[in-house]
């Protein structure tokens, strides 16, 4: 097995976000990619609620199911996150939440994910 140290970008958003008309983690995996960052994987929320929210956005309500919170995770090195996200801070003019975090990545093929 194969270990490097590497981050992990935590992308916070809402399901109705957009950018440039198409949903904002579509937009962020795909930009992503086109970086060749090492992966990426969206998760979407059972509940949730943000700072702008006056509401808990949950799946058991049928007219708040339609934005529920998504979650963009992206590993690669700290540099090519930090890039990254200095690249999407640009794009999206406010209300972006992000954190970033040290991590080890193991590549249990032996294959460097970066």
């Amino acid at each position: 097995m194969r270990v490097e140290h590497g981050c992990l970008l935590r992308v916070f958003a809402g399901e109705r976000d957009k950018h440039a008309g198409r949903p904002l983690y579509e937009w962020i995996v795909a930009q992503a990619h086109a970086r060749q960052l090492a992966g990426a994987t969206v998760h979407r929320g059972l509940m949730g609620f943000g700072a702008q929210t006056r509401v808990i956005h949950t799946f058991k309500i049928e007219r708040l199911a339609e934005d529920l919170p998504i979650i963009i995770e992206i590993i690669d090195s700290r540099e090519k996150i930090e890039g990254f996200l200095t690249f999407i801070e640009q794009q999206i003019p406010s209300g972006l939440v992000a954190t970033t975090q040290p991590i080890e990545i193991r590549s249990l093929d032996g294959r460097s994910p970066q």
